[in-house]
C-alpha cells in the first residue's frame, strides 16, 4: 500500500496528487452505501470483525495506487439474510464507479472480503408492567 501521494497528473501549471487515504475513504463510502452491508471490518490481519462507524471507513479498506490504476480490497460485515454474492457484486460495481468517476484512475480490481455476519437483535415485546409503571 502506498503511504504517500503519487503524481497522478502533470499539467502546465503543476502536478495533481491524490493521497491513498482519499481513495480509501471513497471506497469505504461506496461500500457502506450498498444495501445489506452492516459495516466495515476492522482489518484483514486481526481476524476479529469490528464494527466501524463512518468516521473510520478507511480502516476496512486497503488500496494499491499507481499513477493510472488502483486495486482495492474492502473488508465488510454483512447483515444476516442477504445474498452475499449479490452484495459483493454491487460493492464491486459501486466502488469501481465511484473511484473512477471521482479520480479518473482505472480500477483494475475490487476484492470483497466478508469477515462477519451481523444479526439484528430480536425486539423484545413490551410488557404491560412496563407501560403502567410510570403515569
Amino acid at each position: 500500500m502506498s503511504t504517500t501521494a503519487t503524481d497522478y497528473e502533470k499539467t502546465d501549471i503543476g502536478v495533481i496528487q491524490i493521497a491513498p487515504e482519499v481513495i480509501e475513504v471513497i471506497a469505504g463510502l461506496a461500500t457502506v452505501e450498498v444495501s445489506g452491508v452492516a459495516g466495515m471490518s476492522g482489518g484483514f490481519a486481526g481476524g476479529i470483525a469490528e464494527m466501524l462507524g463512518r468516521k473510520n471507513l478507511s480502516k476496512g479498506v486497503k488500496v494499491d495506487v499507481g499513477q493510472r490504476e488502483a486495486a482495492i480490497d474492502v473488508s465488510i460485515i454483512v447483515e444476516y439474510g442477504n445474498r452475499i454474492p449479490e452484495i459483493a457484486s454491487e460493492i464491486q460495481r459501486n466502488v469501481k464507479r465511484s473511484i473512477e468517476t471521482m479520480t479518473g484512475l482505472h480500477v483494475i480490481e475490487v476484492n470483497v472480503h466478508i469477515h462477519d455476519v451481523h444479526f439484528k437483535a430480536a425486539e423484545k415485546p413490551v410488557e404491560e408492567d412496563q407501560l403502567l409503571r410510570v403515569k
